[in-house]
């Protein structure tokens, strides 16, 4: 039995989100809304009990209102740290879910219990009393009751690509689709399997087009679903091309019939996977990766508003073309967003570009050239104490980019990148990275890419605050800009 796109020369397009998809809510909506409604409850369970235990609110208490905001801080972080709300959260088993929620009752009490047993204040320790059982148990059935069901009409939160077109590819497919969170975007046949029976989604070729599968579609997750008797060597080889583009893969958790044992994996007992990644971080380092990203870009934007506008005005008063440049750049795991921009050039730069080719100072795929002669008279100013990158604080906040990270590529540029340099999406784009501080435009575009590899593989928090401190004499000295 035939299917289309197998032995197609070129590779068909990836299925579309299905009509029962679309109007679905945005990916992580529910955990957003679940972290803005407990922190609500936090505030009531706290003033409730205060009046169940027979205390008058007072508004003019300060006592009051500093444990109100060392709660909410408390909760946030703590429930970070331990991915409470993590866009993933109805993934996980209802106990487990409860017992986290405990875990950061009991925590954020004990906290305000130890704040009014060292620091005496108007606030008595005693209307404490109610505060715990109140908010466990407001939390919990709003979690379960709503939030939960609540995260399964969302949308797909990524893009899936299952190898094996067997009994257990596309039973693979058919539990992805009925979960409904993630997207398949289509199958890889292993060079001995037969298409005995039709699975949901198509073909896109043999398992030895997987590198140019992963070159022009983006792929948050490979599932290998082969057996290793069977398809041992080309499941092999799959695995080192996944390492090589940084892209997280799977690989069935039961191979072999068992009674008892079990695998040691949180995905295992939901979709019968284990998943492997290439960069090391646990998911609540980068949850609060995140929450670093959201707060600071949220102070960064406040804090330099009367900058943004002086800038604005200048560009609008001195050049003809709007305020911000938006340019498509390609983001995790290659998907492509709008990184927003002051702009800096002439608004037909895209297009003299092409002429001014033979001037590229940069190696690689990268276009650098130190006077660059489409750069206004503003822009040149921006550009040198990288002003112009400011508007991407909002990319930041959208979840496109984070503070440190590799520089987003353009789409031109990834098309040139070797199957190594690929790695680089596997991580979030940043507005500062390690190049950033490191001569930036006087460094080749070989040493680039190293020195992301070297951020990659070695990122921890503290590097990131390192990286940070870095950039800022950088950027106040203008040098290495061009």
């Amino acid at each position: 039995m035939a299917h289309p796109g197998v032995e197609a020369r070129g590779l068909p397009l990836p299925t579309p989100a299905s009509a029962s998809t679309r109007g679905r809510l945005a990916p992580g909506f529910a955990a957003k809304l679940n972290l803005l409604v407990d922190l609500f409850l936090l505030v009531g369970a706290l003033l409730g009990s205060t009046l169940l235990m027979g205390h008058k609110l007072q508004v003019s208490n300060l006592d009051l209102w500093l444990m109100v905001g060392m709660a909410g801080l408390g909760w946030l972080l703590l429930g970070t740290a331990l991915c409470l709300y993590d866009p993933r959260f109805s993934d996980r088993a209802p106990l487990d879910d409860l017992a986290l929620v405990s875990i950061t009752v009991v925590s954020i009490t004990g906290m305000l219990y130890l704040e009014r047993l060292l620091i005496a204040g108007g606030y008595p320790v005693v209307a404490l009393t109610g505060f715990p059982l109140l908010l466990w148990g407001s939390v919990v059935a709003l979690r379960q009751l709503v939030f939960r069901r609540l995260a399964v009409r969302e949308e797909p939160l990524d893009e899936a690509l299952v190898l094996g077109v067997g009994a257990m590819g596309r039973l693979t497919g058919e539990d992805l689709i009925q979960r409904g969170r993630r997207h398949v975007i289509g199958y890889l046949a292993f060079s001995t399997e037969q298409l005995l029976s039709a699975v949901p989604g198509p073909v896109l070729g043999k398992v030895d087009r997987l590198e140019e599968v992963l070159c022009q579609v983006p792929v948050d997750i490979v599932y290998i679903s082969g057996s290793v008797q069977k398809h041992g060597a080309e499941m092999q080889s799959a695995i080192k091309l996944c390492e090589r583009f940084g892209i997280p893969f799977a690989l069935p958790a039961h191979p072999f019939r068992m009674d008892r044992a079990r695998a040691q994996d949180s995905h295992a007992v939901s979709d019968g996977y284990l998943h492997f990644v290439t960069n090391q971080p646990r998911p609540h380092q980068m949850a609060i990766k995140r929450l670093f990203d959201i707060i600071s870009s949220a102070a960064a934007l406040l804090a330099l508003s009367p900058l943004l506008v002086t800038v604005a005005a200048a560009i609008k008063l001195t050049s003809r073309g709007p305020i911000f440049f938006k340019q498509k750049r390609v983001g995790l795991h290659g998907k492509t967003f709008d990184m927003l921009k002051f702009r800096s050039m002439v608004v037909n730069a895209e297009e003299l570009r092409a002429k001014l080719e033979a001037l590229n100072e940069q190696s690689g795929p990268v276009f650098k050239i130190k006077n660059d002669p489409r750069i206004t008279s503003i822009g040149r100013f921006i550009r040198k104490y990288s002003i112009d990158e400011l508007p991407q604080l909002l990319n930041v906040l959208r979840g496109e980019m984070s503070v440190v990270g590799p520089r987003p590529p353009l789409p031109k540029e990834v098309e040139k990148y070797a199957a190594w340099q690929r790695r680089r999406l596997s991580v979030r784009p940043g507005l500062t990275c390690i190049w950033q501080v490191s001569g930036r435009n006087q460094i080749s575009f070989e040493e680039w890419m190293y020195l992301d590899m070297q951020y990659i593989d070695n990122w921890t928090l503290l590097t990131d605050l390192s990286l940070i401190v870095k950039t800022v004499p950088v950027v106040l000295t203008g040098s290495g800009a061009s």
